[in-house]
């Protein structure tokens, strides 16, 4: 873990070297803040939860976590650093996590300057702050989870749009995936495929943590997500060695 840390330690640093790190805190705040107050209508609701904001974070992260994995792989490719990076005296799996940590604790930065909203619904109310505990840790993991996915899809080509789009694409599956849109379409034709979407819906499981409801299971499964999609990296890295 220590050449992992290194690189993700690396990584940050150069996320705070650009404007990159400053403009998507600073959207990611500014929507964040939009949609609860605005669009989840928190003050008209009477309730003290977090609930408009962790209603919209999926959404937000959906758009925002790819725009910062576009980078990852596809700008080391484009420049031809990826032959360097992977020269050092480290695993290549040891690459692939460094640069997740890093874009991963990044996002945990942006989650914790959101903390005026915890402060604010104290403020109101007496809420259960175990629930609001819970849906962080929720929004972490969603965003862990787009992260690996735009990662992998990065490593795919040279190209920075490209990576944005497949990205957005493929989590956006995963996230609609539970939906009764889709579960519904497919119940009617394909009922074993509804049952594999329900599996496979990262919106269903967030919902759950955000109710405060913790389950082994779900934990297991980001957990599962979250590597299955690094792997898809490193082998995709590897496949790609000569391009």
């Amino acid at each position: 873990m220590r050449a992992a840390l290194l690189v993700a330690r690396r990584e940050l640093a150069g996320y705070f070297a650009t404007p990159v790190a400053y403009v998507f805190i600073v959207i990611f705040l500014m929507m964040a803040g939009a949609m609860t107050f605005s669009l989840g209508g928190f003050f008209n609701r009477g309730q003290a939860d977090l609930g408009p904001f962790f209603g919209f974070v999926p959404w937000l992260f959906l758009f925002l976590v790819p725009a910062l994995t576009m980078r990852l792989w596809a700008e080391e490719r484009r420049l031809g650093t990826i032959e360097l990076l992977l020269t050092l005296p480290m695993a290549q799996w040891q690459a692939v996590l460094g640069k997740f940590l890093a874009a991963w604790a990044f996002c945990a930065i942006a989650l914790a300057l959101t903390f005026p909203l915890v402060l604010t619904v104290n403020y109101l109310g007496r809420p259960d702050n175990g629930v609001i505990a819970a849906g962080y840790g929720a929004c972490l993991l969603m965003a862990g989870a787009y992260l690996a996915i735009g990662s992998a899809m990065s490593a795919m080509t040279k190209n920075q749009v490209i990576a944005f789009v497949l990205a957005v694409a493929v989590c956006f599956l995963f996230a609609v995936a539970g939906s009764a849109l889709v579960t519904d379409f497919l119940s009617q034709r394909m009922p074993v495929l509804a049952e594999v979407a329900r599996a496979l819906s990262l919106t269903e499981r967030f919902n759950g943590l955000t109710r405060g409801v913790i389950a082994l299971r779900d934990a297991v499964f980001f957990a599962s997500f979250i590597g299955f999609w690094l792997f898809v990296n490193a082998v995709v890295l590897d496949h790609r060695k000569a391009d």
